[in-house]
């Protein structure tokens, strides 16, 4: 079970696309989502890392992107007029 879900996110595949060979693709997300809310993977990372990192493999250093990413106008959950009776009732008064 352990190998498809590494297979799994190796690949980058959909659950249902796990080749047969690990066992039924339910069965195999079955057993990543009980390790996942028990714990076990975060147990795991975290020794792979504390081992990794006493034998000098891993290099902490961090990087920052500055980087952009504007959302579009849209993509904000602001309200804001855009236009119809409410405003036009306001430009009938500036226009008198």
């Amino acid at each position: 079970m352990v190998e498809g879900i590494i297979y799994r996110y190796r690949c980058g595949i959909a659950w249902r696309d796990v080749p047969a060979v690990f066992g039924p693709w339910q069965t195999i997300w079955t057993w990543h989502r009980r390790m996942a809310g028990d714990g076990t993977w975060d147990t795991v990372l975290q020794r792979l890392l504390t081992a990794a990192d006493s034998a000098g493999l891993v290099e902490w250093s961090v990087s920052v992107d500055s980087t952009i990413a504007r959302a579009h106008q849209h993509a904000t959950n602001i309200t804001r007029p855009t236009g119809g009776w409410v405003e036009l009732h306001g430009s009938a008064q500036r226009a008198a």
